[in-house]
């Protein structure tokens, strides 16, 4: 059972990118430059006149795209899909401002039991000395009981199934250590970003725990005209990431992964279009309000236009399809990057996290957090909910929404928005569940996003870390910032003679443990702690758990985070599946971004050596 179980594991978990150049080392094909206009604000297939929208350029990375020369579109009576299903990876993609996406869906989501401690043991297999000559088979099992794993070992060549120890609980075949490595690389990917636009890199990484996963991700450079009529200083680079991870489904996640930085790119070029025929650039101000009319304009369409059509439809079929992203949720973390200002702009909806690293005088690495988590542990978010629902003992429960819901901001989650009425109206006419008894002036949760500035240093080499909760689960921003660090120093070391080891070469030296600053005590920030060390019995003082394995930095921070240099103990971690395994570990995406000045090809490449190899593709359907 154990096989066939990881088989179909590895199955559901294909996802290929497919018509990318690839590069072995230094950089060699570029991909496809595809050009095309802005889309319409009403409607995420309609672009808008040449004139309207001056000096955009788009690269599309969408497998169709490639295929067929055209721009992707995500057609409105088009399904959400997994993004398992779409691809393996998604690819940040130099591309006009419109709402399609037929590439990525993921999504995480489901609390889990903080009290069902992980009891990890090893079980040493007793030699039966009436044994024969011939020795048996013997494999590495994982048994799964209600509160607790144990590894042990399996002597026979008999299958491995449920209940086969007689104790009623699970057996599993361990993965090997290269079996554990496959999965942790199976959607891993790495672009080069050779535009002289100030980014150098990005790396990416999915490890599922719920199944389909519930996590997604978006990448996408958008190359726009000057600024300022007249200015013939050249085109800038937008360029954004995101991270969605979802809850209660997928569909959420999914539906922000397609329409999510379209839609708030068309409110900064509306922004950005008013300051420039008033010979200015845009405020400050103007340029956050313009992230947060995007975030809530996207979770209007999600949250109430959804109803309006589907009791216009009056149809149960309809109302499947248009309320799968309302009755779901996920939390939202984009990054803004404008190479002209060289400003990043953070944008968090929930509770993932961006964190900065940068070089100190020291010689080691600095850990700042631009973003907050968004949850009802956070005395900020607690203090907010309160004053906006005054004399509402329950408006946060046990740490969390109406005693329900833990992240305080959300896109979707329609329960805690929607007034009783219309939850009654749609539960009686089509699905969905009751209100809550505590439900008195909705709505509780919002999807409008705290906007962090940054002036970013492309010269000392500065990076970023994306991620969803799950990674800050296991590791805290110091860990997560030096691993990143002492994956530089390997790197450089390792690649002297490429063009990017060179450049880190210089910038970076070497040392045996985490080249990272203290970080202050914790504080009532709202921040998570890593709470699944405690669960794993874990040491955090264990500054030697760590290892360099993986040329993928995104990968390597996640082999770390279930186990790093303890084998055993990652392969178990990912020898569970769903559901049982998102008790131990939650979905994981992390994107990480180098920020430098590298030479200026207009290209964006795929690293193969930090990519997962291409599967035979997935033929879409249209």
């Amino acid at each position: 059972m154990g096989r066939a179980v990881l088989r179909a594991l590895r199955t559901t978990c294909q996802h290929p990118v497919r018509g990318l150049a690839r590069v072995v080392g230094r950089p060699r094909r570029s991909l496809l430059l595809h050009h095309h206009l802005l889309h319409n604000a009403a409607s995420h297939t309609t672009s808008l006149s040449a004139a309207s929208s001056p000096g955009l350029r788009s690269l599309s990375t969408s497998a169709t795209a490639l295929a067929r020369h055209q721009v992707p579109r995500h057609a409105p009576g088009e399904p959400l899909r997994s993004s398992m299903y779409a691809r393996r990876l998604s690819v940040a993609i130099l591309s006009g401002l419109v709402g399609y996406g037929a590439w990525y869906s993921y999504r995480g989501g489901q609390g889990f039991d903080k009290t069902a401690a992980l009891s990890y043991t090893t079980n040493t297999p007793t030699t039966d000395p009436t044994a024969g000559a011939t020795a048996l088979p013997t494999r590495n099992v994982l048994v799964v009981g209600a509160n607790e794993l144990h590894t042990g070992t399996f002597v026979g060549d008999g299958p491995i199934s449920k209940n086969a120890d007689g104790s009623g609980a699970n057996v599993l075949e361990m993965l090997t250590p290269e079996q554990a490595t496959e999965k942790l690389r199976n959607n891993e990917a790495s672009f080069m970003v050779n535009r002289g636009q100030g980014v150098l890199r990005y790396d990416i990484v999915q490890v599922a725990s719920n199944n389909p996963i519930e996590d997604d991700h978006a990448e996408k450079i958008v190359e726009v005209g000057p600024y300022i009529k007249g200015d013939n200083t050249g085109n800038n680079d937008w360029m954004f990431w995101g991270v969605f991870d979802g809850h209660a489904g997928w569909t959420t996640s999914a539906k922000l992964r397609q329409s999510l930085i379209s839609t708030v790119a068309r409110e900064l070029n509306t922004t950005y279009k008013a300051a420039g025929t008033l010979g200015t650039l845009p405020s400050a101000e103007a340029i956050d309000a313009a992230i947060k009319n995007g975030f809530l304009r996207l979770d209007h369409e999600i949250v109430n236009e959804s109803v309006e059509k589907v009791f216009q439809a009056n149809s149960k079929r309809a109302a499947a399809e248009l309320l799968g992203p309302a009755l779901s949720g996920s939390c939202a973390l984009l990054s803004f990057y404008d190479n002209a200002s060289k400003t990043l702009r953070v944008a968090c909806t929930g509770d993932s996290r961006a964190v900065l690293g940068r070089r100190s005088a020291s010689g080691k690495w600095t850990a700042t957090a631009l973003s907050e988590d968004q949850t009802g542990s956070n005395p900020n978010e607690v203090a907010r909910m309160r004053k906006a629902h005054p004399g509402e003992e329950r408006v946060i429960h046990n740490g969390r929404v109406l005693g329900g819901l833990e992240p305080t901001r959300a896109f979707g989650d329609a329960s805690y928005k929607w007034t009783r009425e219309i939850t009654n109206k749609l539960r009686q006419s089509f699905f969905g569940r009751s209100a809550s008894p505590h439900l008195q002036t909705p709505p509780y949760v919002t999807a409008e996003p705290v906007v962090t500035t940054t002036k970013v240093d492309p010269e000392r080499g500065d990076f970023m870390v994306m991620a969803t909760d799950g990674l800050w689960e296991m590791l805290t921003n110091e860990e997560v910032v030096g691993l990143v660090g002492k994956w530089i120093e390997t790197q450089a070391t390792e690649q002297s003679s490429s063009q990017l080891g060179s450049v880190w070469s210089k910038m970076f030296g070497s040392s045996k443990d985490l080249p990272v600053e203290v970080g202050k005590a914790g504080g009532p920030d709202g921040q998570k702690t890593p709470i699944r060390l405690q669960q794993w019995g874990i040491s955090p003082d264990d500054k030697e758990r760590f290892v360099v394995k993986d040329k993928n930095v995104a990968t390597h921070l996640i082999r770390n985070a279930l186990g790093g240099k303890n084998e055993e103990q990652m392969c178990a971690l990912l020898t569970l599946v769903s559901p049982f395994s998102r008790r131990y570990r939650d979905d994981l995406t992390v994107q990480v971004i180098f920020f430098g000045n590298g030479q200026k090809g207009g290209e964006v490449l795929v690293n193969e050596e930090a990519s997962a190899p291409s599967q035979s593709p997935v033929k879409p359907r249209l």
